[in-house]
């Protein structure tokens, strides 16, 4: 039912209008005058192309802060949500007893190992002088045996020592690399307690402002947790707004908007970022709005505004006097007292004026409101739509 009611006034209109065209002329026929229509100028008018949006205000970039010690207790927590920090300040303290204590054995096992290294070297110096002694009397044993004072058991006995004593001296030089081996592990070991020690107070890696905060004093930090704290880096936000394809299109990264907030004055902005990707379901893409920074701002809130997309100056008519048929677009102007209809090639649209970029030119007489009872030729009398009012 809904269908038929465009067709059944399009039909009377189609009727009407020709029974029209014949009252006019029979009224001009009797002397009568013409109608009078309302009519603009057709001229260059600056026109605003503007693309509507919503959405939410978002940070431009949040920072987790997460505690690097696992199963270790919250001591202190000296900023709460809303505070500004600066990169590198502390914002919870853990529990460092435990690393205390970790850190007091590891000095002991320093101390132990560098005692066994020194023990390690002065072994070395009694290996090697007994392995100089025993390569003497080595030495001494093999003249007297080429003399025939010394008997080849002698020699033998002698043999055997030399070489006892140097595997004495290369047993004592491997202790002593076992002994520095150890030392390089429990100082290895007393680095990751510094770094451990260090990482009890966490900090801020980037300024800005703290958005949320799930840390509480006694709580034990886990690996696979929640954030301690999140940040909006450099309190930077931003609107972030889902806009059709046939939209985005028109976007460009710099583009001005103004934006407006609950409760607050309308803010001026900027496309910062145009979506690359769509999504294929909705056929939404987000687009990112930069805002100036403002302490007032929350992160979550409704916001909307517009984007300018285009701005121009162009001859432009009212948005009513452009009638569209299977042709095309076309507009009716008065040539003295005669209707002339014109097609036209139309653009842009915005402010309830549309675009002409062909077909007209400046300065003529356009019908405001096109009627669907006029045609060409018809006889009217053209009155200035401020002067009609």
């Amino acid at each position: 039912m809904k269908r038929r009611i465009p067709i059944l006034a399009a039909a009377m209109i189609a009727f009407a209008a020709p029974v029209h065209a014949q009252m006019a002329r029979a009224e001009a026929a009797r002397g009568n005058p013409p109608p009078a229509v309302s009519v603009v100028v057709s001229a260059a008018r600056e026109l605003v192309d503007t693309v509507l949006v919503t959405g939410t205000l978002v940070p431009r970039e949040e920072v987790l802060v997460l505690a690097e010690n696992d199963g270790v207790r919250i001591a202190e927590v000296l900023v709460d949500e809303g505070d500004s920090v600066r990169q590198g300040q502390v914002l919870a303290r853990l529990s460092r007893d435990l690393l205390d204590t970790q850190v007091a054995q590891n000095a002991a096992q320093l101390a132990r190992a560098d005692a066994a290294i020194a023990q390690a070297r002065a072994s070395i110096v009694q290996a090697d002088a007994a392995n100089v002694e025993a390569q003497q009397a080595l030495e001494r044993v093999r003249a007297l045996r080429n003399s025939g004072n010394a008997t080849e058991a002698a020699l033998e006995q002698r043999i055997a020592t030399a070489r006892t004593s140097q595997s004495r001296l290369a047993a004592s030089r491997d202790g002593l690399a076992v002994a520095i081996a150890e030392k390089a592990q429990i100082d290895a070991q007393r680095r990751e307690l510094q770094v451990r020690l260090e990482r009890t107070e966490v900090k801020a890696p980037r300024a800005g402002t703290v958005s949320r905060r799930t840390a509480r004093i006694g709580q034990v930090t886990g690996a696979g947790g929640e954030a301690l704290f999140r940040i909006v880096a450099d309190a930077e936000i931003e609107l972030e707004a889902e806009l059709l394809e046939t939209r985005i299109a028109n976007l460009a990264a710099g583009q001005p908007a103004r934006i407006s907030i609950s409760g607050r004055p309308e803010i001026a902005g900027a496309v910062r970022l145009v979506p690359a990707e769509i999504d294929r379901t909705t056929r939404l893409g987000k687009v990112r709005v930069a805002l100036p920074r403002d302490a007032g701002l929350r992160i979550g809130a409704f916001a909307r505004g517009s984007i300018e997309v285009a701005r121009r100056t162009v001859l432009a008519v009212p948005v009513g006097a452009v009638v569209y048929a299977t042709e095309g677009a076309a507009v009716q102007i008065v040539d003295g007292t005669k209707i002339v209809v014109k097609p036209v090639k139309i653009g842009l649209v915005a402010d309830g004026y549309v675009e002409i970029r062909e077909g007209l030119t400046p300065d003529l007489l356009v019908v405001a409101r096109a009627a669907g009872f006029l045609r060409d030729g018809d006889q009217v009398r053209p009155l200035l739509a401020d002067k009609a009012r």
